[in-house]
């Protein structure tokens, strides 16, 4: 987003900027009094209070925004002009301030600047030129805003993938990965890179898939498992899936699902005794002594 695409799709002229610079000339003098009429309303709204209670942090953002309009009224749109708006996404989408606080916020500047502040009336051309402007900063505001935000879901989700696919070794030989919730084709590969990377470090001889967590199981989700068991048989380790109730087991049989020589336990307890006794532990029941 150049600084020169932007005046062309907002049909930002020179002519726009030269008036927005003599405007400037005769209200940025009183940025002082824009600074406290904007901040009477502002302690209207119950954002105030949650981004703007401490006075210091107060005075540092009433500092950058004498910074913001002054460069504003200088009329001069540029590459650094773009970069200082950006920035300005990315602070909002990083505190989590709402957009619409930030829409009212450019309107009821807009307002302050063409008549509150103004010491004369604001011709036509004058506030045009000053609204093509601000229709730039919001762009600006919003598409960093917005980029920014689905960064921050795209690594949360992404840290949950990871959160949700822990596996394990249980014992020696023996992996075990719990699946809870849903399976989509990401998460099934996610899973699938997992689990064949830890069968790598560790050279596992059983890998546990417990489904007893997910939420639904259709054609999708029963392939995705028969893929990761093949897959893990391919590295050498067998793929015990436990967990599988009767409403699991109906629905498999009811959509006709191959599902070939995967083995299947209906608990995680028989699933830990087979793959235990497949890496030759044997497990026995202590009974007390009793005198």
């Amino acid at each position: 987003m150049s600084a020169q695409n932007l005046a062309a799709q907002y049909r930002l002229t020179d002519a726009d900027l030269e008036r927005i610079r003599v405007h400037g000339k005769g209200v940025t003098p009183r940025l002082d009094a824009f600074i406290a009429k904007f901040y009477d309303w502002m302690r209207t709204l119950p954002e105030f209070a949650q981004f703007f209670s401490s006075p210091q942090k107060l005075h540092t953002v009433q500092n950058l925004q004498r910074d913001y309009w002054v460069q504003f009224f200088a009329g001069r749109v540029d590459d650094e002009y773009v970069g200082r708006r950006q920035q300005v996404g990315e602070t909002h989408a990083r505190i989590g301030l709402p957009l619409p606080a930030y829409f009212a916020a450019m309107d009821v500047s807009l307002h302050l600047w063409t008549h509150e502040i103004a010491a004369a009336p604001v011709d036509g051309d004058t506030y045009e030129s000053i609204v093509k402007l601000c229709h730039i900063d919001t762009a600006i505001v919003v598409d960093t805003f917005s980029r920014r935000t689905t960064a921050i879901i795209r690594d949360q989700h992404e840290a949950m993938l990871e959160m949700s696919t822990p596996v394990t070794e249980v014992w020696e030989d023996v992996l075990m990965l719990p699946i809870v919730g849903m399976i989509d084709s990401h998460r099934a590969h996610d899973i699938m890179t997992a689990v064949l990377t830890k069968i790598g470090e560790t050279h596992a001889r059983s890998l546990i898939l417990d489904i007893s967590g997910v939420a639904v199981m259709d054609t999708a989700v029963a392939n995705h498992l028969i893929k990761i068991s093949k897959a893990s048989k391919l590295m050498g380790s067998t793929c015990i899936i436990s967990g599988v109730s009767p409403a699991i087991a109906q629905t498999i049989v009811e959509l006709g699902i191959n599902v070939g020589d995967v083995r299947t336990t209906a608990t995680l307890r028989d699933a830990l005794t087979v793959a235990l006794r497949d890496a030759g532990v044997e497990i026995r029941q202590q009974q007390q002594l009793q005198r």
